[in-house]
């Protein structure tokens, strides 16, 4: 069997996986987290990409790679949600997350970036306790990875009928296999309430680490390290860099 190069997204509590051979759409998994994701994926993934952060800081924000796709997003910039500083991303209430994340880095936590602290945690407390999966995942950013694709920002928000339409337009521009795999990653969500934008996404985080057009990429090039010595950075399939300054 080929290896498996697996896109997932987390939604609303459950993680949508989209897995490719280098041939192939497979097919697609809806897991409870990024525990099942690695069980079911450790002995048959390539690469992993997911759209939660991997490495992070302890006394500065944003992430260099936030501050790099912010850039490179132009009016889409607010998609790039910051993630809080390691320590506050353990704290169970928004007022000590936020006061911990402003003493640290002087900066204020937005509650967004709050509303997925424990997906932050829960990855960080994954991917620093588990060794072996540390080379196998990488983070990825839906918007990055279309930009990348389609050689410009989204004009739209992904939740409403324009923003879906363009992302499928840029998928099926990129691949043209990409329309009829969506709906089939649609049908295996069949049973769980998964967001019509995490299915498009779990989508673009696949195609961006099967091999194929373009080179895989990452933003900044060369990453800085977090002091657990992961990288900060996002992956992203293109022909060329995004951005010359940060590239």
């Amino acid at each position: 069997m080929s290896d498996y190069y697996v896109g997932s997204v987390a939604r609303d509590g459950v993680w949508l996986a989209v897995a490719y051979t280098d041939a192939e759409y497979d097919h697609a998994a809806v897991v409870d987290g990024v525990g099942e994701l690695w069980t079911r994926y450790e002995e048959t993934a390539d690469t992993i990409a997911v759209d939660v952060p991997i490495g992070l800081e302890s006394s500065t924000a944003p992430r260099p790679n936030e501050q790099a796709a912010r850039a490179a997003l132009g009016a889409r910039s607010d998609a790039i949600v910051p993630a809080p500083v390691r320590e506050a991303a353990r704290k169970q209430r928004y007022r000590t997350a936020a006061r911990v994340h402003e003493r640290k880095t002087g900066a204020d936590l937005p509650q967004a970036a709050f509303d997925r602290a424990h997906l932050v945690a829960a990855m960080d407390e994954f991917i620093t306790t588990i060794d072996e999966a540390q080379p196998m995942f990488v983070e990825a950013h839906p918007e990055l990875c279309y930009r990348a694709f389609g050689g410009e920002p989204m004009s739209h928000r992904p939740d409403i009928a324009g923003g879906y339409a363009e992302r499928m337009r840029t998928l099926a521009e990129f691949n043209r296999d990409a329309p009829p795999i969506v709906q089939s990653v649609a049908e295996a969500t069949e049973g769980y309430e998964v967001p019509i934008p995490a299915v498009l996404d779990a989508v673009a985080l696949a195609l961006t680490v099967r091999p194929g057009d373009g080179t895989l990429r990452s933003l900044p090039q060369d990453p800085p390290l977090d002091d657990q010595g992961l990288p900060m950075q996002y992956v992203y399939r293109g022909g060329t860099p995004l951005s010359a300054d940060t590239e």
